[in-house]
């Protein structure tokens, strides 16, 4: 285990995230995320009564249709789990991510388009995970492009370089696979 070992403690919550993405036969991605949340011990329920421990408080599903280019074609959720009988209704408002570019600018398209009392936090939190899951998922496409073009090998790197640690503009990653990187 790559933490320190843990003090004495007890469970009380689980999430489980699971995430997959897909190449379809027309040429798009779907990325699919389902989330289940539970507990250890039974609690009362405002609109569903008791709930049993093990049994699902959220239980929720998301799959982004996105292109190559990173564009959301279609986004479909579907609620089979909430705490109140209201929250599925929230799941509809996801298809207006349609036509939001995952990438600059992503979060907040979300949050204009599904924040607030128009989405839910829980289907709304999964998204940016799904983002880099489409990023990952549509790699093999983008990295052959990029490949094939050096403005596009050009862009990917632009975009890249200042993202994380691995990708500092100083960082040997970043000599070793592109040379030193030009200044701002």
């Amino acid at each position: 285990m790559p933490l320190s070992a843990p003090a004495e403690r007890e469970p009380l919550h689980r999430r489980e995230i699971t995430m997959h993405g897909y190449r379809r036969a027309d040429g798009l991605f779907d990325i699919e995320g389902h989330l289940v949340d539970t507990k250890t011990y039974p609690f009362e329920n405002l609109d569903r009564g008791t709930i049993q421990p093990g049994e699902a408080l959220h239980g929720m599903w998301l799959r982004l249709t996105v292109d190559d280019d990173l564009m959301i074609t279609a986004c479909e959720a579907a609620t089979d789990f909430s705490p109140y009988d209201i929250c599925p209704m929230a799941a509809p408002n996801f298809a207006a991510l349609a036509g939001v570019r995952i990438g600059p600018g992503f979060t907040r398209a979300v949050k204009e388009r599904v924040g607030g009392s128009h989405g839910c936090t829980h289907l709304r939190e999964m998204l940016a995970q799904m983002a880099t899951v489409a990023f990952q998922t549509v790699y093999p496409v983008r990295r052959k492009r990029e490949r094939d073009d050096p403005e596009a090998a050009k862009a990917a790197r632009d975009r890249m370089i200042g993202t994380c640690l691995a990708y500092a503009p100083d960082s040997p990653i970043v000599t070793k696979r592109w040379g030193a990187a030009e200044p701002g």
